[in-house]
C-alpha cells in the first residue's frame, strides 16, 4: 500500500494557501534543494517530492482530489473553501486528460519523413507543425514559437490562461483576462518516456528579471507519467551546469591552497627577518 504524503507539509504551506503562496514556496525550496546546490544524499528524492507536491497543488482539479484524500487520511473535516468544492470523479491515479479539445496533452506521431504538417490539439489550441519543427520537438523535447498571426478561427488565444477573445486595435497587445503581454508565445514540451506533448504554462521568470525560462518553466514534471528527467534539452543543460559547478569548486580549492601557501610563505619570511 502506497504511503500517503502530506504535500502541504512538504512545501511548508497551509491547506488554504493561495496558488501564489504555493508557487512562491515551491520556488524557494527548489532553489534551495536542487541537486546542483544541495549535496545531500537525499537530493533526488527530496526534489522529486517537492516537484510532485507543486504539480499536484498548483493544478486546480488535482488539488481538489488531493484535498479530499488529505482530509480522509488526516481525519479532518472539509470546511471553508474546501467544503464548497465539487470534486471530480476522476481516480486520483489517473492521467489528467480532459475531454474533447480541452485535453492537457496529446500523443501526436512526429513523422518527420512526410512533407505534410502534423496537426494536434492541446488545451483548446490547434497546433500545426512542419516536419522541421516536429524534428526539433522530438529531438530536444522543447519547441518555442509564436502562434501564426496569434489567431485561430478569427479570435486571439492566450497561451498563459487559455482565454479567447475577439481583438481590436486597442486591446491586442495584452490578454484582457490575465494581462500577459507574451500571450502569443507558446512552448511545447515532449516527454521522452511516455511521448506526451503538452504546453508550458509559464514562459517568463519574474525572479530573474522576467526573462524566459531556459528551456521551460522551473523544474516541471510530465503531467502524464509524472516522471522527471524527461527532456533531452534540460538534461543536457543540467549536465553543463554541473560540470561548470565542478570546475568552480576545483578552482576554488586550488585558489585557497595557493593563498594558504602564500600566507605561510609571507609569515615565514617575516619571522626570519625578525630573528
Amino acid at each position: 500500500m502506497e504511503t500517503f504524503t502530506d504535500y502541504y507539509a512538504v512545501l511548508g504551506v497551509d491547506v488554504h494557501a493561495s496558488n501564489d503562496t504555493i508557487k512562491a514556496a515551491f520556488k524557494k525550496l527548489a532553489l534551495k534543494f536542487h541537486p546542483d546546490v544541495y549535496n545531500g544524499k537525499d537530493a533526488q528524492e527530496r526534489m522529486r517530492l517537492i516537484l510532485l507536491a507543486y504539480q499536484t497543488l498548483s493544478d486546480t482539479d488535482e488539488r481538489r482530489l488531493y484535498d479530499k484524500q488529505h482530509a480522509q487520511e488526516l481525519g479532518l473535516e472539509l470546511n471553508g473553501t474546501g467544503a464548497a468544492r465539487q470534486f471530480s470523479s476522476t481516480p486520483s491515479g489517473a492521467s489528467n486528460t480532459r475531454a474533447g479539445n480541452d485535453r492537457r496533452f496529446a500523443f501526436p506521431t512526429l513523422d518527420t519523413t512526410s512533407a505534410s504538417t502534423i496537426d494536434f490539439v492541446v488545451e483548446g489550441f490547434s497546433y500545426k507543425l512542419w516536419p522541421d519543427d516536429a524534428l526539433l520537438l522530438k529531438r530536444n523535447g522543447t519547441l518555442h514559437g509564436i502562434a501564426p498571426d496569434a489567431k485561430q478561427g478569427g479570435s486571439h488565444y492566450c497561451h498563459r490562461c487559455h482565454h479567447r477573445w475577439t481583438a481590436t486595435a486597442q486591446d491586442n497587445m495584452r490578454c484582457p483576462r490575465c494581462k500577459a503581454s507574451d500571450w502569443a508565445e507558446y512552448l511545447l514540451l515532449r516527454c521522452a518516456h511516455c511521448h506526451a506533448v503538452f504546453e508550458s504554462r509559464e514562459i517568463r521568470d519574474t525572479i530573474r528579471g522576467n526573462r524566459p525560462y531556459f528551456p521551460y518553466e522551473l523544474f516541471p514534471l510530465c503531467p502524464n507519467c509524472r516522471r522527471s528527467q524527461w527532456c533531452a534539452s534540460e538534461n543536457e543543460r543540467v549536465a553543463v551546469l554541473r560540470a561548470a559547478n565542478a570546475r568552480r569548486r576545483t578552482l576554488l580549492i586550488i585558489g585557497s591552497f595557493v593563498f594558504l601557501v602564500v600566507v605561510v610563505g609571507v609569515l615565514f619570511f617575516i619571522t626570519t627577518l625578525v630573528h
